[in-house]
Parts: structure tokens; C-alpha cells; sequence
């Protein structure tokens, strides 16, 4: 038989990016995406409304997922005390920690009351501090010494030099241990870029504020932008020392670095990367899954600890071609991966943020959670925070051991009930077609999902399609005809844990700030309402407020 000649009608939803073809059997009406390509050319998606329920506001129907790394760079490896050798070691070694306890507790007292010094009647600290008060710095900086060795740092392996400021203001390095940080303040004195939290911290928020840090909330843009504009202002002034920068913006094993934050790179100066290696047989050193106390005292209870710091040669910006911070920072995240022979990952600070509330919810295995969280926020615009609340949506369905949910977990967490439809928002995510799906399929399924252009107003369209009567709630009989289309409730008993999803007060209707929140938090759920929006009257002329 011939094929039916077609007309495209607009659906007003997605202006023209949503089209209803209308064939000559007047009993087929199929809804079609429109997609643009490259050029800006615009042609129908296909038939993949039939499998994919989020075609109405331009998700297509595969979506692409990067491979997984499977390097956990945030875990210790000797969190816990094995073996008989190293149990013995920490016995004989007690008596020995209590007197690396009472140096630590003398030089840490003495370093704090010559800071106090240096700072007393200090008033003008956006300038470079003053000769005499560098001088007096020298004894905290004699005292940050003795803290290392009360540590068990009794020598410390050094290699090449700092560069001269004039030559690279800016040095960066690599992040594992609180040490660092007190090694590049005996040797350095640098400016340091820090979290504003430290300032609050006993002894310590004095210290750093010697150094004339720089505070910077990463959660914030703009002291994210401040932060940027006061580093390039330190730099370009050879009367401040180094500013030294940790640019993965957390620690990590040692075993790879991880995603570099760019304020050191923004500025385009010279930058001397430096590696610090800590070789261990017994005892991982580094700050990962590990709490402050346990790791202080497994320090405190070795013979000796090895440090290795290691001045890299300087790395220049390039002057005859243009480079921007991102290149800048490759470059220089390429040099120190191949100086510690270890690889750089996308993973960062999000993906800590991931791993701390897995072990907060007693994840047998958190690093099953981890989703390279750099990859996530350039390409899909997700911030960190977004991402810990859908991890916490995920682990609501009661995910096994190797960290997979089952399509009932799905639906027994979004309050569904099995069908043809609650499949079809299953298999989106489930890109093995293996009855399963990981938290990184469920993640960027959702992000793509929520950060469509067409999901805001989608949401606002489900509300005016819910809210028949235009009395700005939702009732129970309302959102039951509204989804009654993808779901098959039969009553209201049925309906009432999705109902009760919406309703945030419990008040027993659901207004538009509730019903908005929902979706972005659940955005898999509009689904539900699109066949109610692929049939909305052209002629209604709605434009979403």
C-alpha cells in the first residue's frame, strides 16, 4: 500500500519543536520531535514516541554515557589497622606518641602566640606585610617544622627549587594529606587560596590569616569571581610572596589526580607545579575516607613517615597562540600526572560530596557513587548539590551491593505501579537492557531531563492541564484524570503515595510552587503528563507565566 501522504501540525507546547503528523487515516495521530542539526535545519526525530516518553520537550532517545573510571581517588588504603606487625608497631609506639603529642601541643602553642605578634596592631592587611613582621613570622614558620617532625616527618626528601617569585608567582600541587599545607608554610610562607570555614578553626584560622589568605566559597560565584580577581591582583605584585594553590580543591589517594578548579589558571602566569609523594608500606597517609582523629594518630604511632616534595620546572603560558585557563590547566595537570606517573580524572569535589553522604547512609561500597562529577557539571550543568539530593533519591530504592536498581526499587521510590508506560521510563535509563540501572544512568537521565529549555515549561503547562478549574491547586479526582492517560490507577486509594509526592504540606492539594518543586526534583515524572500535553488544544494559546 502506498504511504499516506502527511500534513505537520504545531503543537503549541514547543512552538515548533513538537509537531502533531496528521495522515491520511484519520484514525493515526502520531506526535514527532523536531530536532535541529548543525547547520540549523530542522526534520522529525523519528518514531521514538513509542519508546521514549520524554520526546515532547526534546530528550532524544538515546543519550550518551561516558565511560566510568575505575580509579577511587579519595580512598585510603589502610583505613583500617591490619596485621599483627603494624598492631605491635602501634603498642611499642604509644609511649612515643604521647611525647610526639605533647611537641605537637608546644610548638603549635608558641607558633600561635608569635602569629599574635605578628599580627598585633596590624591594620592595613591588603597590602604586602610588613619586614619586621615577616621576621617575626620566621618563628611559626621554625615552629611548622617541629609540627612536622612531632608528625614523624624527620627528614623530608626535597627536590629542585621554588623559581624565583619574579619568575612564577603562582605554585600549585597536588592535594593528599593536611601536611602539605604545613610543609609550604615553612618553606614558602606563601599566600594561600582557602575555604572561609578554616578561618573559624582554633589556632589555625589565626595562622592562615598571617598568611594573607585568600577566602573563597566554591559554592559561590561570586566570591568564586573575587577570589579570581584578588589572585591576579597578589600576583602582579612581586612585594607578596608565592600564592600557592591546590587547584583539585580537595584531597585525594595520591593514586591519580583528580579535575583542576581554574583560579590559578585565569590569571595567565607562570605557574611552578610541585608533586609531593608519600611512600608507605604499612600506612596510606592520605586524607580520604579517613577521619582527622584516626589519621593523626596513626601518624603519632609510626617509627617514621616519608615525605617527598619534588619543584617541577616552571610552565609558561603560551604568548603566540591564544589559550584559555581550561587548556592552561590540561597542560599543567598533564605535567604533574606524568611527574608521579599516575593518571588525572574528571572526578572532584562533587564527587566527595558523593562519597560522604553514601558513607553517611552506610553504603557498603560508596565508591560505587562516585560519577566523575567534572564531566557532569560542564556538560550537563548540574551542580554538586543537585546531584547529592538525586543520589539520595536513587539510594531510596534500596540499590544491591554492586550499587544496580531493580525496576520495582524504581518504581516502589517514584511511586509507580507496573506498566507499559512506567516501563518505558525505566528502559530510558536502562541503556543495557538489562532489567537494571546504575546511579550514573539514573543521573545524567534525570539532568537531561531537568535541564531540557522546554522542562520549565512543560512543568507549567502539566499545572494549567491539572488545574482544570484555574483555582491554583490540585485536588486528588484532578491529578488522577491528568495522568490517568500514561498510569492506570483505578481510584483514589491507589494514587495517593504519588499524590502525597507533590503534596510537600500534606495539606491535601497540591498548589504550583509544590507541583514545580516535584519535577525538578523527580523531572522523570513529567512523563506522566505527556500524553495529556501532546494533545493540548492548538487553539488554547497558552504562553507559560
Amino acid at each position: 500500500m502506498a504511504a499516506a501522504e502527511t500534513d505537520f501540525l504545531s503543537t503549541p507546547l514547543l512552538s515548533s519543536d513538537v509537531i502533531l503528523a496528521v495522515n491520511d487515516d484519520p484514525n493515526t495521530v502520531e506526535a514527532i520531535s523536531i530536532i535541529d542539526d548543525e547547520f540549523g535545519h530542522r526534520f522529525p526525530s523519528g518514531d521514538d514516541g513509542n519508546r521514549n516518553p520524554y520526546s515532547l520537550i526534546g530528550v532524544h532517545d538515546v543519550f550518551e554515557l561516558p565511560p566510568s573510571s575505575t580509579v577511587d581517588p579519595f580512598k585510603n588504603h589502610t583505613s583500617e589497622i591490619e596485621g599483627l606487625y603494624e598492631w605491635v608497631k602501634i603498642l611499642f609506639c604509644l609511649p612515643i606518641a604521647a611525647v610526639r603529642l605533647a611537641l605537637f601541643g608546644l610548638f603549635l602553642a608558641v607558633g600561635y602566640l608569635a602569629t599574635l605578634l605578628a599580627l598585633w596592631g596590624w591594620k592595613e592587611k591588603q597590602n604586602p606585610m610588613p619586614k619586621w613582621r615577616t621576621r617575626v613570622m620566621w618563628v611559626t614558620r621554625f615552629c611548622s617544622r617541629g609540627i612536622l617532625f612531632s608528625f614523624g616527618y624527620h627528614w623530608i626528601k626535597r627536590k629542585g627549587k621554588p623559581a624565583p617569585r619574579e619568575i612564577a608567582p603562582i605554585v600549585v600541587s597536588n592535594h593528599i594529606s593536611y601536611i602539605e599545607p604545613i610543609f609550604f608554610f615553612y618553606d614558602l610562607f606563601p599566600t594561600i587560596v582557602s575555604s572561609e570555614s578554616h578561618d573559624s578553626m582554633p589556632f589555625v584560622g589565626t595562622i592562615i590569616r598571617a598568611m594573607q589568605v585568600i577566602y573563597v566559597d566554591r559554592f559561590s560565584k561570586l566570591s568564586r569571581k573575587n577570589a579570581v580577581n584578588e589572585i591576579k591582583r597578589k600576583a602582579s605584585c612581586n612585594q607578596f610572596p608565592h600564592l600557592l594553590l591546590f587547584p583539585e580543591g580537595t584531597t585525594s589517594n595520591g593514586r591519580a589526580i583528580i579535575s583542576f578548579q581554574l583560579g590559578a589558571f585565569i590569571p595567565n602566569y607562570p605557574i611552578q607545579p610541585v608533586v609531593v609523594r608519600y611512600r608507605y608500606v604499612h600506612f596510606d597517609q592520605s586524607w580520604g575516607n579517613i577521619t582527622l582523629g584516626k589519621l593523626m594518630f596513626r601518624m603519632f604511632t609510626q617509627f617514621h613517615n616519608f615525605l617527598e616534595v619534588e619543584y617541577l620546572p616552571v610552565v609558561l603560558p603560551h604568548e603566540n597562540r591564544k589559550e584559555n585557563a581550561i587548556q592552561y590547566s590540561e597542560r599543567t595537570g598533564r605535567v604533574i600526572a606524568s611527574a608521579l606517573n599516575v593518571v588525572q580524572t574528571s572526578h572532584s569535589y562533587g564527587d566527595y560530596m558523593l562519597l560522604e553522604r553514601a558513607v553517611e547512609l552506610k553504603q557498603e561500597n560508596p565508591s560505587l557513587y562516585l560519577v566523575e562529577m567534572a564531566y557532569i557539571q560542564s556538560s550537563l550543568h548540574l551542580s554538586a548539590s543537585e546531584t547529592v539530593d538525586f543520589l539520595d533519591i536513587f539510594l531510596s530504592m534500596d540499590p544491591d551491593l554492586s550499587g544496580y536498581v531493580t525496576f520495582h526499587g524504581f518504581l516502589k521510590s517514584l511511586k509507580l505501579k507496573p506498566c507499559g508506560f512506567s516501563e518505558k521510563i525505566f528502559n530510558f535509563l536502562d541503556l543495557q537492557k538489562i532489567g537494571k540501572i546504575t546511579f550514573k544512568q539514573f543521573l545524567i537521565g534525570s539532568a537531561r531531563v531537568l535541564k531540557q529549555p522546554a522542562f520549565q515549561q512543560a512543568c507549567d503547562l502539566a499545572f494549567k492541564l491539572c488545574d482544570i478549574e484555574e483555582k491554583h491547586h490540585v485536588l486528588n479526582q484532578e491529578f488522577l484524570d491528568a495522568i490517568s492517560l500514561s498510569i492506570p490507577f483505578s481510584n483514589l486509594n491507589e494514587i495517593h503515595g504519588l499524590f502525597a509526592l507533590f503534596d510537600g504540606d500534606g495539606d491535601g492539594r497540591i498548589n504550583k510552587m509544590e507541583f514545580i518543586s516535584c519535577l525538578r526534583r523527580y523531572p522523570l515524572l513529567i512523563a506522566l503528563f505527556a500524553p495529556k500535553l501532546a494533545n493540548f488544544p492548538a487553539n488554547e494559546n497558552y504562553i507559560p507565566t
